[in-house]
């Protein structure tokens, strides 16, 4: 729990720093100090809030034991095992098999799957992968993705505030567009990398933890191979163009091309999977 919280503070703190990096590039000593406040605000604003705004930007529809019977009693028996509160649970009209989940802590925690994902695994598949999700609301995973998630795309939104309207350094001269232009490619580019620094042990700890909860690693292992074999060539709209939330997926959900492997969140499926058989042989 401890190395939880250490990871969340390190995030914040290295974000918020980037925030002011681009303030003082854009601004010099007052941009810098005004992007710290809205940095710190930005990380206030997505600890309450970020959860809320990442379902409604996925258009996720709330279920329940009469809506959805299916998913919503196979998330009730996983939380029951987890020793978890029920979280809300959500389903995505998008036809790529994908789910994520998200909130501030497992009391106000809610998991979403595609309609994709349900129509494609079996029910034991599918019980492994929201197993997954149900281990990032007990480690506590879902606040750094949800928080990164959020600043990242703010960071990007600053940066090329900057770009387009220019900036002013503390005695209100007109910044260098160069560098408008460099902090503007490269700021991204950084938030990016913050992101991907802890997302990678993130998603094994996850499978390991879903594992443990579903008591049946065999079942991810088979769901990840299904869902890396088809998600590539089903495009996720809303994922492409709010990059920043892929991350948050059990699968990268976004088409990347060449650049794919290179910015990953997630590690390669083959070792993932490689990682859930061995706690199979392990047994």
């Amino acid at each position: 729990m401890f190395g939880n919280w250490l990871k969340t503070s390190i995030l914040m703190a290295g974000i918020v720093a980037l925030f002011g990096v681009v303030g003082a590039a854009l601004g010099g000593k007052q941009g810098m100090l005004l992007a710290l406040l809205f940095g710190g605000a930005t990380n206030l604003w997505a600890y309450w809030f970020s959860d809320k705004m990442v379902l409604r930007m996925y258009n996720a529809r709330e279920v329940d034991a009469a809506s959805s019977p299916y998913l919503y009693n196979m998330v009730a028996e996983l939380a029951q095992r987890a020793q978890l509160p029920m979280p809300r649970v959500y389903l995505i009209d998008e036809a790529q098999p994908n789910a994520f989940a998200t909130g501030r802590n497992p009391e106000n925690a809610a998991v979403a799957a595609t309609t994709g994902i349900i129509q494609m695994l079996s029910a034991r598949e599918l019980r492994g992968v929201m197993a997954h999700e149900l281990a990032h609301v007990k480690n506590r995973d879902i606040l750094i993705s949800t928080i990164s998630a959020t600043v990242s795309g703010a960071i990007s939104a600053l940066a090329q505030f900057g770009m387009f309207f220019g900036g002013r350094d503390s005695e209100g001269r007109p910044t260098n567009p160069v560098m408008g232009i460099i902090v503007a490619i490269l700021a991204p580019i950084a938030a990016m990398l913050i992101q991907m620094a802890i997302s990678r042990t993130r998603e094994f700890g996850a499978d390991r933890g879903g594992a443990e909860i579903s008591g049946d690693p065999e079942a991810l292992a088979s769901a990840l191979a299904k869902i890396d074999a088809y998600a590539r060539g089903i495009p996720m709209p809303t994922a492409e163009a709010h990059p920043e939330t892929g991350q948050m997926m059990i699968m990268n959900p976004l088409s990347g091309g060449g650049l794919r492997g290179l910015f990953s969140t997630h590690p390669a499926t083959e070792e993932r999977i490689a990682r859930l058989r061995e706690l199979v042989r392990g047994r």
